[in-house]
């Protein structure tokens, strides 16, 4: 064995040794690529994937006069209540077609503002294990099913190495108050093929998402995997699509007239094109689910004003009202995350919007 050798073992053995002290450990988990292989995304679907981001960008930028309307459990932890949605989602969307384009919200991954139940990607059992190779599978195989009943698909982007099992997938993303402000995921966005939405800050501040859209806009290089999981030097070309979404802050909504105009007065300002989705949920309903209709109400009134700006809506819906604990028997199709409007009343609060846009 030459010096080099040596000196190469002895920095593999301290390596070694250090591992053995550390406060983590390792398992492995498929690449992106290898889940996309056991669980491909065929050409038809690839293609009707192409053509509902087209119809969502035709929307954000106002060449569509439909409203977006982003919808669904606010996360996914049951496949047979959230496939018995998509069904019931996909039956009512060619009914309201005319006037609002309907995408499910399959979120697998959910922010937690210090510790609890991650998502169906991170513990798809319900029982702390932490199967994140099965989380994975589920997750992708859920996404795929929902796709196949003939739904577009959006979903929140938290953990950057988790995108390329699914970004292939999904019409439209979302990227949390919390992480809008991370350099990660902006240069995450700039390289994605899909409209974004970045949430406004939890205080309520519009500046760092107004940052975050004018930095996802411009090619970047960074460091990420691969498709195959390997560390790489990743070039971005820059993401056009992105856009602002208003979900409240501390002080409480801002979904309201002078919000929005003050908000549309940023974007301007900034040079950033005025296309505005209002979430009805967190703190523009106050975290009461049933505020949700109200909101959305609003909202309609000020584009049936004249407001051209408001192009999209996000709301948490489920087969029942409200949440519940993860703990116990749990009910079936409520959530076990934030509380959702159930499915009787949103289906009376979609179809009265689009009746109501109808009437323009």
């Amino acid at each position: 064995m030459n010096a080099q050798n040596a000196a190469i073992q002895l920095d593999l053995a301290e390596a070694s040794a250090a591992v053995t002290i550390s406060r983590r450990s390792a398992q492995p988990l498929p690449s992106p690529a290898l889940l996309r292989q056991r669980l491909p995304l065929t050409a038809a679907l690839a293609e009707r994937i192409r053509q509902d981001r087209n119809a969502i960008r035709a929307v954000l930028n106002g060449s569509d006069s439909r409203m977006l309307v982003v919808v669904g459990p606010c996360s996914l932890h049951d496949p047979a209540s959230a496939l018995e949605y998509a069904q019931r989602l996909a039956d009512l969307a060619p009914q309201v077609e005319d006037q609002l384009l309907l995408v499910m919200r399959t979120y697998v991954e959910k922010p937690r503002t210090t510790v609890g139940w991650k998502g169906l990607l991170y513990d798809p059992h319900l029982d702390g294990s932490g199967d994140m190779a099965e989380g994975l599978r589920l997750s992708r195989k859920l996404m795929l099913d929902i796709l196949e009943a003939g739904l577009p698909i959006a979903s929140e982007l938290l953990q950057p190495l988790a995108t390329g099992y699914f970004d292939d997938l999904l019409a439209w993303a979302a990227i949390g108050a919390r992480t809008s402000e991370s350099q990660i995921h902006r240069e995450m966005v700039s390289g994605l093929d899909l409209p974004v939405g970045f949430k406004n800050g939890t205080d309520g501040s519009l500046g760092i998402a107004c940052d975050a859209m004018r930095s996802a806009l411009h090619p970047h290089r960074h460091f990420g995997i691969d498709d195959l999981g390997h560390p790489a030097l990743l070039e971005t070309a820059g993401n056009p699509d992105s856009h602002l979404v208003l979900r409240g802050g501390h002080a409480g909504p801002n979904h309201d007239a002078a919000s929005v105009a003050a908000a549309r007065a940023t974007l301007e300002k900034q040079g950033i094109a005025a296309r505005i989705m209002v979430d009805c949920s967190h703190a523009n309903s106050g975290k009461n689910p049933l505020r949700q209709p109200q909101v959305l109400r609003e909202v309609l009134e000020q584009r049936l004003a004249g407001d051209d700006s408001l192009r999209g809506v996000m709301l948490e819906s489920h087969l029942f009202d409200g949440c519940q604990p993860l703990a116990g028997e749990l009910r079936y199709g409520v959530s076990i995350t934030d509380g959702c409007l159930g499915w009787s009343g949103t289906e009376q609060l979609l179809r009265g919007a689009a009746e109501c846009l109808r009437g323009r």
